[in-house]
Parts: C-alpha cells; sequence; structure tokens
C-alpha cells in the first residue's frame, strides 16, 4: 500500500490540515480539518477521494472549524480522545469564544493512549501527550515513519500552554517520554509550521533541554 500525504494551511492562524490518501483505494482520512469546509470538499472532489474519517490531534476552535461542514457533507465519523470530550463541548475551553464563535461538538468515536486506529486501509497509533491541552495526541504511522504532532511538537518550538486544560510541565514531558523515544529519522507533521524530524528537533529545540 502507497499512503501519501498532502497539507493545507487554513484558517486565521494558519493551520495545518494534513490528509492521508490510500493511493490504492484512493480513500482519505482528513486530519485537523481547521477551516473552509466547502474548500475541502472541492480538493476533495477535483482528487476522487473518498473520505473515511475525521480525526483531530486535540480540540482547539483552529483544527476543528470544518468538522460539521464535512461530517454533514460526508456523513463519515469523526474521532477524538476520550480526554478532549470536555475541551470540545465547550466554547470556553476550545477558545472559539476568542474569535466570536462559540463552537462545541461531540466526537462519534473516542480513542485513547496506545490505541492503534486501522483506518482506509492505515494504522495509526494513537500517543498521548497532554500538555498543550489534557486530551492532546500524536497519530503514529509506524511503516512510513511519519508523525502527526498536532500542537504538541513544532519545528524547533512547541505548543502554547496558556490556555485551558495547558501544562508547559505536562507538555515538555509528554515530548520527552512520548515523542524523543521515537526512530530519529521520523518525519513530523506538526499543526502549524514546516516539516521537521524528530533527529532535528532532539539536537536543535530549544525548548527541551
Amino acid at each position: 500500500m502507497n499512503i501519501e500525504i498532502k497539507m493545507m494551511v487554513l484558517g486565521p492562524v494558519q493551520t495545518n490540515c494534513f490528509f492521508l490518501i490510500n493511493e490504492d483505494t484512493k480513500e482519505l482520512l482528513i486530519i485537523d480539518p481547521a477551516d473552509r469546509a466547502q474548500g475541502i470538499i472541492d480538493w476533495i472532489q477535483s482528487e476522487g477521494l473518498k473520505p473515511v474519517a475525521i480525526l483531530l490531534t486535540h480540540g482547539h476552535f483552529d483544527h476543528i472549524m470544518a468538522v460539521e461542514g464535512l461530517r454533514k457533507e460526508y456523513q463519515i465519523p469523526m474521532y477524538a480522545s476520550k480526554d478532549e470530550v470536555e475541551v470540545l463541548a465547550n466554547p470556553q475551553l476550545n477558545v472559539s469564544t476568542m474569535m466570536g464563535a462559540y463552537v462545541s461538538m461531540k466526537a462519534d468515536e473516542l480513542f485513547a493512549d496506545g490505541d492503534v486506529l486501522e483506518l482506509a486501509g492505515m494504522k495509526l497509533k494513537v500517543i498521548s501527550t497532554p500538555g498543550h491541552t489534557i486530551g492532546s495526541v500524536c497519530f503514529y504511522i509506524e511503516e512510513e515513519k511519519m508523525l502527526i504532532s498536532g500542537d504538541t511538537l513544532f519545528e524547533a518550538s512547541v505548543g502554547r500552554t496558556d490556555f485551558p486544560t495547558g501544562s508547559s510541565r505536562q507538555l515538555i514531558h509528554s515530548i520527552k517520554t512520548r515523542l524523543f523515544i521515537l526512530p530519529e529519522d521520523v518525519n513530523v507533521f506538526p499543526g502549524h509550521g514546516e516539516v521537521t524530524s524528530i533527529a532535528y528537533e532532539k539536537t536543535h529545540n530549544p525548548f527541551i533541554f
């Protein structure tokens, strides 16, 4: 099986929305649909892809604004961490109120740390990384040496921890004990900014030392 990853930068804070494509079946996983549901739909149709599920790394407004539009269009489930239920439901916790919106939603399927999601012919391991939010996770596709890191780990930076349920101590602990144990040649696809690698972050990230 061949897996291709595509990215759109969407929304008011330039969020990376990732698309994992099974090139053999044209099945598609949508990760963190940040905004502009119709724009995503138009692209999916132009590529002839078949959406299977929406996956969230966490529940902040800038990663979820297109969820409802995509669920309605494709009748597909949205997956999120069992620890992020309250963040998704509460506009104060998902900070959508900062944008003058009041977003509240409920996942169709909940996952936990260590779960392996078998979707669209792919296997994504859930790695719980609390810190940016209480229920933040990363998705690890071992066979492809890919990590979708959400807002936990960025290129030479880390996610902010001053929003509700955030903790700088937890965030650094998550990165050191959950992510930096992965093989160094794993490529990291963050929620904002450029693609990086575990090797690069272990030697260049000033927030982790």
